[in-house]
């Protein structure tokens, strides 16, 4: 392709024509690839011939193109949380929702909360330099709605922030009907605010609570992570009931609408019985949503040494408590080679670092818990961190209760405290806040009270397994775990007294058939834990959507 340079081309002209040629060069330095591939000796010319052939079209292109508009500087947006710092002459753009709006004769203060932080941050604006438009904006702003603020950060002229935004422009991005908004400024109940739950974030306690519930989440993980477990994810729907409790949500295909076409099972003789055929369900057999990922860590830790699960449990328990979900998550390492004692204390360890990491990361939110919710969180917090956990026998912990019950059993719940009783709420507290005054370990617990797969201690006869609760000051029990059985005879044993079917757990045994080893571990109830270091009473707070009897809203 040839043209005459002796006239000067029309702009549009000469663009069309740099432009096929430019895409000539490129077809021929394509072309010269594709047909030399197949000869290896040539490719080493032919990639040089193409290279010169793609960057002389580059350089044509880049010395004919015309010189770049300028750019219009797009504000940078700025969460509250890192508004540190004053931005000079830069401007940031600051999106959230509105809290409150004060407006004076000459200036509007505006408060933006993002939910990256408690405070959120107040914008500024003169009502003598900002545009009509804004003008008009700021008349439709209300409690709740979302906005667009832009403008430099500035040095706060108030004391209870270190910067403000010195707003140029604002912007209305979605209204909020003052009249209908469910979140009026003064405060609420928490019971309330679980009715409307999918605005509750927007407050400053379940705000709160989530961001702390995050930074413990985060936490867990980089702990494990850091100490080298593998993270396993085991599965939600599940034939088997790890505690053997019985408490289990069914999940089934079978249309529950029409009973009448629910399949009967048949007996030995073939008759029908007041039973569903599950062979004709999805799984072919009952199944059901998991209470515990532990047993499917075990195969895992069995094969992978240390492993951990984080996620989503349920249990059908018909429980109104402060202390109980249908629906949680559980935190569940399994550690290989390991006994009762590693249990414990990787358990320490864990608690240690997650609840430090909350208190260098969330110190904000943690004021905020300790002057609403608990007076003395931060301290009992520290002291969690900073002092070793007591550990006592259970049937030591059952003499302390029974000396002090005796004083004056009128201000017991449950006087009535013997070897085999499974400890109340009251009897925890009471060991970890008074007769501790720190966390406690309370092990080896009654066998006939703790499930089947836990390991017999041999020392007493069996009477007793390898089993241990941690209880903490303000909650109770935060977590429970045991050596697990690794003795196949022993363990069939105990599954025939609580009947049940070894047909069920076939490959729960075969990791007892096959290369056995001793293996431990323990469960962390994670919403249990939100509460405790949030200092809040009620666990239907430490999570987004609570499920409880009668309750599954949103």
């Amino acid at each position: 392709m040839y043209f005459s340079t002796s006239k000067p081309l029309h702009p549009s002209r000469r663009s069309m024509v740099l432009g096929m040629w430019t895409a000539a060069l490129l077809s021929r330095a394509t072309t010269a690839f594709v047909t030399t591939t197949s000869r290896p000796s040539t490719l080493s010319a032919t990639s040089a011939r193409q290279g010169w052939l793609a960057s002389s079209a580059s350089r044509l292109m880049a010395s004919t193109a015309e010189p770049p508009a300028a750019a219009t500087a797009v504000p940078q947006r700025i969460k509250a949380v890192d508004a540190k710092e004053p931005s000079g002459d830069d401007s940031v753009a600051v999106k959230g929702w509105v809290r409150t709006l004060r407006k004076q004769k000459t200036t509007a203060f505006v408060e933006v909360n993002d939910g990256s932080s408690l405070s959120g941050i107040q914008c500024v604006l003169s009502l003598a330099d900002i545009s009509d438009e804004t003008k008009q904006e700021l008349d439709n702003v209300t409690t709740g709605c979302a906005v667009e603020v832009t403008g430099p950060l500035v040095k706060s002229q108030g004391g209870k922030q270190a910067v403000e935004v010195a707003a140029q422009a604002l912007r209305v991005v979605g209204a909020c009907p003052g009249e209908t908004y469910p979140l009026a400024k003064k405060r609420h109940s928490l019971e309330y605010l679980r009715s409307i739950a999918h605005l509750r974030p927007r407050t400053n306690t379940v705000a709160a609570v989530a961001r702390v519930r995050s930074h413990l989440a985060g936490a867990i993980h980089a702990f494990f992570q850091k100490a080298g477990f593998v993270y396993v994810q085991t599965p939600l729907i599940t034939a088997s009931d790890c505690e053997g409790a019985g408490e289990l949500f069914r999940v089934t295909t079978l249309d529950l609408d029409k009973v009448d076409s629910i399949p009967k099972a048949k007996n030995e003789e073939g008759k029908e019985i007041e039973a569903a055929d599950y062979k004709e369900d999805f799984f072919g057999k009952p199944a059901y949503l998991t209470v515990s990922g532990q047993l499917g860590a075990e195969t895992h830790a069995c094969a992978l040494g240390d492993v951990y699960t984080f996620g989503p449990t349920f249990r059908a328990e018909n429980s109104q408590t402060t202390r109980h979900l249908a629906e949680f998550n559980m935190v569940e390492p399994e550690m290989a080679f390991a006994d009762l004692t590693s249990a414990m204390s990787n358990a320490e360890q864990m608690l240690k670092f997650v609840v430090k990491h909350v208190l260098e990361n969330c110190e904000e939110d943690m004021q905020f818990f300790a002057k609403f919710y608990d007076k003395g969180l931060k301290e009992r917090l520290e002291k969690l961190v900073s002092q070793p956990f007591a550990r006592v026998s259970y049937r030591d912990a059952i003499a302390y209760l029974q000396e002090e019950i005796a004083k004056d059993p009128s201000k017991w719940q449950f006087p009535e405290v013997e070897f085999g009783t499974d400890l109340a709420t009251e009897h925890e507290r009471w060991l970890a806040e008074t007769k501790f005054n720190s966390a406690v370990f309370v092990y080896n617990y009654p066998k006939a009270i703790k499930a089947f797969y836990m390991r017999d201690n041999d020392d007493d006869g069996g009477e007793t397994v390898n089993a241990m609760d941690l209880l903490v000051p303000g909650v109770g029990e935060l977590v429970g775990g045991s050596q697990r059985e690794e003795r196949l005879d022993v363990l069939e044993t105990k599954m025939a007294e609580q009947d049940l079917d070894p047909a069920d757990y076939w490959w729960y045994l075969d990791l007892r058939r096959f290369g056995s080893v001793p293996h431990a571990g323990y469960g962390l109830g994670f919403e249990r834990l939100v509460t405790y270091v949030c200092g809040i009473e009620n666990i239907r707070e430490a999570i987004a959507f609570p499920r409880y009897p009668g309750n599954a809203e949103f």
